[in-house]
């Protein structure tokens, strides 16, 4: 890789990008600002070593909300005194303003350091947007990226599509931040490494305990269906791929191993069936060996890829990958940098894989 980006990150923030086999703790479930009943706010922050813990913003300033520590390490802190309408706010822990780890958008405030050339060269660059559509599974309004290439606004051309997710503790836009997807994007096709395409990362991160399955069920009701509304998109299997990392490589399993119809390229970066489940009882779940044949058929690329013994997914995704051969499953496996279970890592899948997509 060309470059090394490094995240700044406070130890009472979310947890890495993949939620594989870790310790718990009370912040996997906080949730961190709730508006009570009688319209109180209640703040929360878990910050188990901290001294003292304050929040400050457009909070009212006679009434400044003072923090309890419980046992759990969780502070808790209730403001009076705010009218509808939206408010900024930050916590001081310690003496230190940080960011609420737990917002909603709390991973696109982790800073980026290039080292090295970087991935913004002179290249005619395409655009990045945030999109908001309704979700019909889960009926709220959710948000997701899309890229599109040079030159895509004047085009007439129809394109195929790349849906490209994230892990856990991330969203939708960590692809194109910390991913650098976009740039990536650009490079390759003003190196003529890839056709032109539109590629959509939406938000695989659902506040709910298993949200691998309604993330797929959004993904086929939902996020499809508006992308195929309102792009000049192709909308047949054989121009739509699907690729997701760590969490979002399971999301990826369950989307299409169910509905292998709609895809005709699939990757699984650093991910495996559900880690702690038997991969025996997962592929029966999913009718892996009763639709074997016909994924064998559908997929013109299935690609499982790790980066390295160091990756956290490697054993869980070897188990996974000797269940799919019982099963009779055809697919690719690679290691293309051996990186970890980092964004180094999925970067340079990135790199590699998109210049396969619909050739």
């Amino acid at each position: 890789m060309k470059r090394i980006i490094l995240l700044a990150a406070l130890c009472c923030a979310l947890p890495l990008s993949a939620q594989w086999m870790r310790r718990t703790t009370p912040n996997d479930t906080l949730q961190s600002t709730r508006v009570l009943p009688d319209g109180k706010v209640l703040f929360q922050i878990y910050a188990p070593e901290a001294s003292t813990v304050s929040v400050s913003g457009d909070l009212p300033w006679d009434k400044p909300v003072k923090f309890e520590k419980a046992e759990n390490g969780v502070w808790k802190g209730v403001c009076e005194g705010l009218d509808k309408g939206l408010f900024r706010y930050n916590f001081t822990v310690d003496g230190v303003r940080v960011q609420d780890p737990k917002a909603p958008l709390s991973a696109e405030q982790s800073s980026l350091l290039t080292v090295g050339e970087g991935y913004v060269k002179d290249v005619p660059h395409g655009a990045v947007a945030q999109r908001f559509y309704w979700s019909k599974t889960l009926g709220e309004m959710r948000r997701m990226h899309v890229w599109t290439p040079a030159g895509y606004e004047k085009s007439k051309d129809k394109l195929p599509v790349l849906y490209l997710v994230h892990g856990g503790g991330d969203n939708d836009a960590s692809w194109p931040g910390v991913g650098a997807a976009g740039w990536i994007l650009d490079n390759l096709l003003a190196e003529g490494k890839i056709v032109p395409m539109v590629v959509v990362m939406p938000n695989g991160t659902i506040n709910v305990p298993n949200e691998v399955p309604p993330f797929a069920e959004d993904m086929v009701t939902s996020i499809i269906p508006f992308i195929e509304a309102n792009y000049n998109v192709k909308t047949d299997a054989a121009n739509r791929a699907m690729a997701g990392l760590s969490m979002g490589g399971m999301e990826t399993i369950e989307v299409c191993f169910n509905h292998p119809e709609m895809f005709t390229y699939v990757w699984v970066l650093s991910a495996s069936f559900a880690p702690g489940q038997d991969p025996a009882v997962e592929s029966a779940r999913l009718k892996v060996k009763e639709n074997a044949a016909k994924m064998n058929k559908q997929f013109k690329k299935m690609v499982f890829t790790q980066g390295g013994p160091t990756d956290i997914a490697y054993q869980n995704s070897k188990n996974t990958r000797v269940q799919l051969d019982k099963d009779g499953l055809k697919y690719e496996y690679m290691e293309n940098a051996q990186a970890g279970h980092s964004w180094t890592t999925w970067r340079a899948d990135l790199e590699t894989l998109a210049p396969t997509l619909f050739r």
